[in-house]
């Protein structure tokens, strides 16, 4: 379908609200409510009455399915979230936004790249229609994708000043010999070489309904059916399919001159969801992984306990799992 234009959004939104509105003396619990379309669209929804709503659109299509020849490319897709779209324009986009107090925020894992807005209920129709045009409308314009390199490069130094992002960046690198090695982050030789035409080819090949779901909190069913319905069923089939990634192991040392070291020792485990799972999810709470006191030493911690025996310095260990990793814009 076409791009919601903003009249013609805001009567359908509206009206799907007025079809549903009755009165209310008293407000009963909601179940989580769940839809798939016959396109492989799944739409989510919770109702819980509160006066803020909070709407995401999920896309596989996180880093792990970049190519050597678009390496980078979901990094810049992040920056490009308030660029020009078919429908509005990067100015429109933020000062709507902000009109009405409400927040655009994009996230990407090596998974899946994550859309979402933050809105009082009663401006659910102003920020969904931005939210559509973002994720299925944009122009990735050369001469403004050409201007986000400076903006990457500002993201690569702060994450170059954060040890916790470089250690796990550098797990990734070692454990995988394809895809979830792919960093969160554009490559050097890539800053300044990501174009429009890398945009679009990675949208039209990922950004499929199969491949998508719509989420809201303080929002309507129906209504939130209506706009998965009516905007984004955008593109058929299953997009392209990533490869399997192939666990290797291995070793990376990062060399620098804080005055702490950051490590990680890591082992492959089990699929989420799988018997096996089960066992390592209890082997981490053994270690220590679960809830401990405010500020306390996690003294029962199998793991801490083992540390604390071999060294007198100050030290912070948790055990923990990292499929993958986000990145806020």
């Amino acid at each position: 379908p076409a791009f919601p234009s903003s009249l013609c959004f805001q009567t359908r939104l509206y009206a799907a609200q007025a079809a549903r509105k009755v009165e209310v003396t008293g407000f009963q619990p909601q179940d989580v409510q769940v839809t798939k379309l016959p396109s492989g669209l799944v739409i989510a929804s919770l109702e819980n009455y509160s006066p803020a709503s909070k709407i995401g659109v999920f896309v596989k299509a996180g880093c792990r399915y970049e190519t050597p020849e678009n390496q980078g490319v979901t990094h810049l897709l992040r920056l490009a979230s308030s660029l020009t779209t078919k429908g509005a324009s990067a100015f429109k986009i933020c000062r709507g936004i902000e009109a009405v107090g409400g927040s655009l925020s994009v996230t990407s894992s090596r998974e899946t790249m994550m859309y979402s807005v933050d809105c009082l209920r009663d401006d659910i129709d102003t920020v969904m229609e931005y939210l559509i045009n973002v994720t299925t409308a944009p122009e990735f314009r050369p001469w403004e994708v050409s201007d986000l390199t400076s903006r990457v490069e500002l993201d690569k130094a702060q994450a170059a000043q954060s040890p916790q992002i470089g250690v796990v960046e550098a797990l990734h690198g070692a454990a995988y010999k394809n895809a979830l090695c792919n960093s969160l982050y554009c490559p050097d030789y890539m800053v300044g070489n990501i174009q429009s035409e890398h945009l679009h080819q990675f949208v039209q090949n990922n950004f499929t309904s199969a491949r998508m779901a719509l989420l809201g909190i303080g929002i309507d069913h129906a209504v939130l059916k209506q706009v998965g319905e009516q905007f984004l069923n955008i593109r058929s089939g299953a997009g392209t399919t990533g490869a399997a990634a192939q666990y290797r192991g291995g070793e990376v040392r990062v060399a620098g001159t804080a005055g702490l070291v950051q490590a990680a020792v890591v082992s492959q485990s089990a699929a989420a969801g799988t018997d096996e799972a089960l066992a390592f999810s209890v082997l981490q709470h053994l270690l220590g992984g679960g809830p401990h006191v405010k500020r306390g030493s996690n003294a029962s911690s199998k793991l801490i306990q083992g540390v604390a025996k071999a060294t007198a310095e100050p030290f912070d260990v948790a055990p923990g799992s990292v499929p993958h990793v986000s990145g806020n814009v």
